[in-house]
């Protein structure tokens, strides 16, 4: 059986397990620092949505992929410099990691020049950590609503990474109560090592790199 596979079956136990329907849940395989030839061994089964968080690596892999599959649906997970803004609007299907007014602006204003749909998440700093990417709990609120009410951009939804050594229940719950107060379908939340958590709190879309493809060297 192949760690695909293997995964699948976890997930679909998972998902029992949280009272929650598959048809629910987008699984993203993360296929960051993955070549090309183990990303088509997980297409060859069947799989659809994929996320990378560096626009190089979408630009290197992803353009002759998705010419030659034209169903795939490609999520960008990463952290956004304005100079990337362009190419992740032209090569990705979602993106996950809306976390400064400048960088909605460019996508609204693209989206206003080209007519090109796509899908946002705003990602919520729900530990108000430093280093990472996302918008802190203090701005989140105001954010969203300025988001939603402001720019030509169909946000669906809110992202969130758990600080590593915290319990990430209690932040999946604050981002599902967030997005229950501005009426957000989607959740993006949930990795390899807490998808199971996540699922039982409201998550739509998971994110999982090494239980699919391996570990990353």
């Amino acid at each position: 059986m192949s760690l695909y596979q293997n995964y699948f079956n976890q997930l679909k136990s998972a998902v029992s397990a949280a009272h929650r329907d598959i048809s629910e849940i987008d699984l993203i395989a993360v296929s960051k620092k993955k070549p090309s030839s183990d990303i088509r061994k997980v297409i060859d089964q069947g799989h659809i949505s994929y996320g990378e968080n560096q626009i190089q690596e979408v630009e290197n892999k992803w353009t002759d992929l998705k010419s030659e599959f034209t169903h795939l649906k490609l999520h960008f997970i990463g952290g956004i410099q304005s100079r990337k803004v362009k190419s992740i609007y032209a090569h990705c299907d979602v993106v996950h990691s809306l976390d400064r007014l400048k960088i909605v602006k460019m996508f609204s204003e693209l989206e206003t020049a080209q007519g090109l749909s796509r899908e946002y998440f705003i990602q919520i700093n729900t530990g108000d950590e430093s280093q990472k990417s996302g918008v802190t709990l203090s701005e989140a609120d105001k954010f969203i609503s300025t988001c939603i009410e402001n720019y030509n951009v169909k946000i669906i939804g809110l992202m969130c990474i758990p600080p590593f050594n915290d319990d990430p229940k209690k932040h999946f719950l604050m981002l599902s109560d967030m997005a229950k107060n501005f009426n957000l379908p989607a959740l993006s939340m949930g990795m390899s090592n807490d998808f199971d958590v996540a699922l039982k709190c409201g998550a739509t879309h998971i994110r999982i790199g090494t239980k699919i493809f391996g570990e990353r060297n």
